[in-house]
């Protein structure tokens, strides 16, 4: 049934000033949220970055001895996407927690999991004085992450974009997906600082483990952040206010099911181009070329910092066109840029950069306006666990399993086969775009 007669979108749901300062929040500013917002996504992706790099520069040696590199790798990735098969697992679970206890507990719990599965990482044996308990652990460890990353919606994000200027919601937009380029910046950066810095053997005996214990300490950091903001009464009654509250899923699945469907449909663009600059292409220059693994992780660094003000550009351009048209435009642009993926992964160094440089400037771009993209396409009364949920699912199809595919597709079938992925992801992007447009979905 198509939900367009009875979804009003975020503009028709926000408060006026006057209902906004007769509930005691009018001093909270977009600015404010922003803070919370950007720490927590910041953390997030740090601790995603962190195991990801991980699965292919040190778990093949050390939890994985005993295979081929390109086998270790290949189990690593499998691993890797355990906490994206726990997320939405999790989301349930916390979703109960916060019914019952409230924001602050539920955020608490799971940042407080989130912070010990990482630093257990970092305290663990590798295979050789654990043998296959260490594998075991690890697989725990990576899906109790991926657990607790569900519990870490605190719905700041969509706070945010209610509260922004009816004329800069692009914008506002963009500054929780800075989180990612900046933490995937954090993550590169202190790998490559460690690789210069430590002899090979340091580095796989005991400096590897040092980025887990810093994820320790800044998930600590953010869970502070965000719980200053989650549980202070001011900000406790703008969630309310703003329905920003957990509905019942069951609910949610049989009246907005279609509006789940495009949500998670809609960012495959962006989150399969995601992995593929950052960890598939960390693996194949590992694997296939002759490139240092610090110099290389230094030129994602580069790239990574070129795609920070291409989502603020991208934030301005869905301004004046829409946050929907922006995204078709890069999709579309992501879509030409992966028939030139064979090329790029196929040739020599300056092709693998220049793979690397382009991939990050279209991924800012795009990444910017992915989450939520269709969004305001549900009822107030479900925009919390709905964004919760397509976020969770978009996440999934887009980006759990993307570094073992792409690899397995380059290896057995060829590197054009890796394009043909990143067009799958930009065609169901852009799919999802025309049915949530032809279905009279509002466009925020």
């Amino acid at each position: 049934m198509s939900t367009s007669n009875t979804q009003p979108n975020e503009h028709a749901n926000a408060l006026s000033p006057s209902e906004i300062e007769e509930h005691g929040a009018a001093d909270i500013t977009p600015g404010d949220i922003s803070i919370g917002v950007v720490i927590g996504r910041i953390s997030e992706f740090f601790d995603f970055f962190v195991f990801g790099i991980a699965c292919a520069l040190i778990f093949p040696k050390v939890f994985f001895p005993f295979a081929s590199e390109l086998t270790g790798i290949f189990y690593s990735f499998t691993i890797f996407a355990l906490a994206f098969i726990a997320r939405p697992l999790g989301s349930l679970f916390f979703l109960m927690l916060h019914r019952a206890f409230g924001p602050g507990p539920k955020l608490t719990v799971a940042l407080f999991l989130l912070g010990t599965t990482t630093a257990g990482i970092a305290f663990l044996p590798g295979y050789d004085s654990f043998g296959v308990f260490a594998i075991v652990a690890l697989a725990l460890l990576r899906f109790g992450q991926g657990f607790a990353i569900g519990g870490s919606w605190d719905g700041l994000a969509s706070l945010l974009a209610l509260n922004a200027p009816g004329n800069r919601r692009g914008w506002y937009a963009t500054i929780p997906q800075l989180g990612a380029p900046i933490g995937f910046i954090m993550a590169a950066g202190l790998f490559a600082y460690l690789l210069i810095s430590l002899t090979p053997s340091e580095f796989f005996d005991w400096g590897w483990r040092y980025p887990f214990f810093v994820a320790f300490a800044i998930n600590v950091v953010a869970l502070f952040a965000r719980l200053r903001l989650v549980v202070a009464p001011r900000y406790a009654r703008m969630l309310e206010l703003r329905d920003l509250e957990p509905s019942p899923v069951g609910e949610l699945v049989r009246s907005q099911g279609r509006a789940i469907t495009l949500g998670a449909f809609a960012p495959l663009a962006s989150y399969a181009l995601f992995h593929l600059v950052t960890i598939f292409a960390l693996s194949w220059a590992l694997l296939f070329t002759k490139q240092s693994p610090a110099s290389f992780l230094l030129v994602q660094v580069v790239g990574a910092a070129i795609a920070i003000p291409c989502m603020f550009l991208s934030g301005w351009i869905a301004d004046q066109y829409g946050r929907r048209m922006t995204l078709a435009i890069f999709a579309v642009l992501i879509a030409v840029y992966s028939g030139w993926t064979p090329l790029m992964l196929g040739g020599g160094t300056t092709e693998s950069y220049l793979f690397i440089i382009v991939g990050f400037a279209l991924l800012g771009f795009s990444h910017a306006q992915a989450a939520g993209a269709v969004n305001s396409s549900f009822r107030s009364h479900f925009r919390y666990t709905g964004a919760l949920i397509t976020s969770d699912l978009g996440w999934l199809f887009g980006a759990g399993f993307a570094p073992l595919v792409a690899l397995s597709l380059a290896i057995y079938l060829g590197v054009g086969y890796v394009g043909l992925y990143l067009l799958s992801g930009a065609v169901g992007t852009l799919g999802a775009l025309w049915f949530s447009r032809a279905g009279g979905l509002p466009n925020d």
